[in-house]
Formats: C-alpha cells, structure tokens, sequence
C-alpha cells in the first residue's frame, strides 16, 4: 500500500472514530433534523447540476447529458422529496399485540453506515444510499469509485461544502483504499458492485461482524412469451439493454425467445434501434462504455463467440466505421443462440450486447433459470395469466418487472434488493429505513400472576395442564 494510500486509511479511521463519537455525544435526530439534512441534499444537487452533468460525460469519455439529469438528478431529487415527507411516519413506534402489558417495536438509528458504490451511475448510488442510511437517523461513510475519477472529486468538493465531516464524509481511493474501507467497524455497510467483489467485502466485514446489504447485480434474464406483443416487446427490451450502453445492473442480459419468432425479434430490434439512435457514433444520447478495459472485455466477448460459430448481429443503423472513434462506444451487438460455455453465458455482460436464446416450451425456459445464479431482475413480457403465474411461482429473483423492464427498482414503494449470487438484504424508500434502523422490541410489564415462579402448587400445575392442548 503507497503513502497515500496508508494516509487514507488513517484518515478514514479518524473519520469513522468523529461520526461514531458525535452519534454517541447527541440526541437521535429527531424528525425534523433529518428533512433538514435531506433538504440540504436536495438543494445540493440543484446547485452542483451542471458541475454533475459534465463530471459524468468526462468520466465516461461520452455520457448522454440527458441521461445524467434524468437518473442522477431528477430520479434521487424525486426519491429525496418522497422519503422526506414519510420520515415522521417511518419513525413512529409501531405497537404490537400482547395479553397482558404493552408491547411496541422502536426504530433506533444504527450509528454510522458505510456505503459503498458502483461507478455506472455515480451520482445516483450515493445520493439512493445516504437517503436510505439518513432517514434512519444515522451518520454516513461513502466510499466512490476510482473508476469516476473526475465525479468522485466533485462529490468530495461539494459535500464537504454542505455537510460536516461527522455528518456526511466521502471517501476517494483505490482498490486497497476500498478493501480497508470495507474492513472497518460500521454498524452497517451497504455495498453496490460485482458479485466476486461481493464475496469480499462480505468477507472483510465479518472480521467485526458488520452486517452487509449486497447488490450484486447479475445476468437478468428477460422472458418473451408466446402471448406477448412482439413489437412492444421488443421496443422495450432494446430500450432497457442500451440505458447507459448496457452499463446497469438491472439490464436485459439476456433474452428468451420462442424459437419460431427469432428471426422477427431480430428484425424489430434492428427497426427499434434505428428509431432511438439513428447515428451512433456521434449521437449525444448513446452513452460510451466507462473505460479501455471494459471495452476490450466487451470486445473479449465477441471475438470469442465468432470464433465459436455464433452467429453475430450488428445493429449499426447508419453503418458507421468506429475504428477511428474518439471514446469507446461499442456497436449494439445482438448474438443468436451463443453456447453456455462462453463467457458472455457466464460473466454479467454490462455493454450493449444481447445474447438471444430460442426456446420451444416455457419449461424449459425455466429450468434454464433455475440451474443458473438467481438473478438481481427477472422481466416477463406476455399476456397469459397462467403462464405469468408459473414464471413467478417456479423462479426466485431479487425482484420482477412484468411488460417491461428493469422499473419494480424505481417504485419507491418497493424494496429492491438481490437474492442469493445476486445480493442480500434491501433498502430504498421504507425498507432502507429498516435496513438501516434497528427494531428494537420494548415490553412493559404490568402487576399479575407469573407461573414461571415457583413454588410450582397444584392450582399452577392444573392451569398449566389446561392449557397444553391442541
């Protein structure tokens, strides 16, 4: 580890040591001290908009402006302002129903959360994490990527000038910075990122018996049935899979189609594609890929697949020559029927290629999910009620999005969350104030007769009789 390095770790220690002091040091936040931290976060995020916008294209070589403002600015503004006006709500004791006394569950903030996040949408992650960390009551830790080199000193810049270190403290660094980071003794840590990277981090926590909230992403797979609307369909698939170039956890990774419809699938999502990005190349809305390295990792995936004989489809509308690009903005790629065995079967593909798997009968669809990693996202398109059912009964993912994709993760209403190599836990709108609170139970106890104590007579032997029954 390099001096620098060491020195962030120190700072780090003496930040968590400040926030868990001040936790300790001063009364719970109280309802109204918590919406006044949200609205500082709100009136940030108006004010640095622009700075976040550019930050974002330069991070990623292109980014569509749009995009940034939409999901890194309107979507968390959008989320702060309903979680605001809910916290007095959250924060009421809930009673529980008890014979004789009182009973009631208490959210008690936890203390200090560490959060950890993804570089494809650096701005939003953060502000998703803290909203669900700080409605809770708690202080926050942030560790940002050093993928976003140029996002991560704004967020440092412009939180340091609206909350105190022992409020709200972002963390930069690299990979080592992050894996100590994540060793820490949090009462929480949330971490947003690959499922390899998942394992350690779950690893690193443990050592203090942090407990983790993991989002792991993972290869969602999208159903389209028989009874479907093939063109809504498709229109919405491609849609989803070219957010952000594929660069979602929630992306379409890879799509089920019956066998006899292939062909026509092909055809609508080459028409679907021209409509959304006429040009490529120089088109403002069409994100690049992050870096080099995933963009060869990309790259990677198809010149194994063509070398295997998968027949590769490129959806290039206006047939430009990217070889002389200035980014690394990557041909929307679509693949017909690519074997297990090759790693864009395998690996979470995050890039706008689209594996595309024919299929006979819907059990065989399912069974093919089934002896996979249970996904993060699961997308059905059709309109037969009973197959629907049978999809969502024999099927386990962290969450489900009918007719569409990816959007059960923007109903605040919902938890979102992964389920087995896609995550653990939960959090966003009122679950991510219970993730991040702890439940504690309370009991009064009133004046009565207790038959645990003894001298155990015969009347406390007949009651007890009485009552062991079915």
């Amino acid at each position: 580890m390099s001096n620098i390095e060491t020195s962030e770790v120190l700072r780090m220690r003496e930040i968590l040591a400040k926030q868990r002091s001040a936790y300790l040091a001063n009364d719970i936040w109280t309802a109204e001290q918590r919406c006044e931290l949200f609205d500082r976060l709100i009136g940030m995020l108006v004010v640095y908009k622009q700075e976040i916008v550019e930050a974002t294209a330069a991070d990623f070589g292109h980014r569509s402006h749009d995009l940034t403002r939409i999901i890194d600015l309107l979507g968390p503004l959008s989320s702060l302002k309903k979680t605001k006006g809910k916290i007095a709500e959250w924060m009421q004791p809930e009673q529980r129903a008890v014979d004789r006394g009182e009973a009631w569950i208490q959210y008690q903030p936890l203390g200090v959360v560490g959060i950890v996040t993804a570089w494809n949408f650096p701005v939003g992650m953060v502000i998703q994490g803290l909203a669900s960390a700080l409605s809770a009551g708690n202080r926050a830790m942030v560790k940002v990527s050093e993928l976003t080199p140029a996002c991560s000193a704004l967020m440092q810049r412009m939180f340091s000038a609206t909350f105190a270190e022992d409020e709200i403290a972002i963390v930069t660094g690299g990979a080592e910075v992050g894996q100590a980071f994540c060793s820490l003794p949090f009462d929480h840590l949330l971490f947003t990122g690959a499922s390899s990277i998942g394992k350690q981090v779950m690893r690193a926590a443990a050592e203090n018996l942090v407990p983790v909230t993991l989002e792991l992403g993972g290869k969602s797979p999208t159903i389209v049935s028989r009874s479907a609307d093939l063109k809504s369909a498709v229109s919405k698939i491609m849609a989803g899979k070219l957010l952000n170039a594929g660069q979602v956890c929630l992306a379409p990774d890879h799509v089920f189609v019956a066998e006899e419809s292939v062909d026509e699938f092909i055809a609508l999502a080459k028409s679907t594609v021209a409509k959304l990005y006429p040009t490529l190349k120089d088109n403002p809305d069409y994100t690049s890929v992050i870096n080099a390295r995933h963009f060869e990792r990309l790259q990677g995936y198809l010149a194994e697949a063509r070398a295997a004989g998968v027949e590769l489809i490129e959806v290039n509308p206006a047939g430009e020559d990217f070889a002389d690009q200035a980014h690394h903005k990557l041909i929307p790629t679509l693949l017909r029927d690519p074997g297990d065995e090759l790693r864009i079967m395998q690996d979470e593909i995050f890039g706008p290629l689209l594996p595309i798997k024919p299929y006979k009968d819907m059990r065989e669809v399912v069974a093919y999910i089934n002896a996979h990693p249970r996904p993060l996202g699961l997308y059905y398109f059709g309109s037969d009620a009973a197959e629907e059912q049978f999809v969502l009964e024999r099927t386990v993912s962290g969450g489900v999005t009918l007719n569409n994709v990816a959007l059960h993760a923007s109903v605040d209403s919902l938890p979102f969350g992964g389920v087995g190599n896609s995550g653990m836990g939960s959090y966003l709108g009122h679950q991510g104030f219970v993730t991040f609170s702890h439940p504690k139970p309370i009991f009064r106890s009133v004046e009565g007769p207790d038959i645990t104590r003894p001298p155990f007579t015969d009347q406390v032997r007949q009651m007890v009789d009485a009552m062991i029954k079915r």
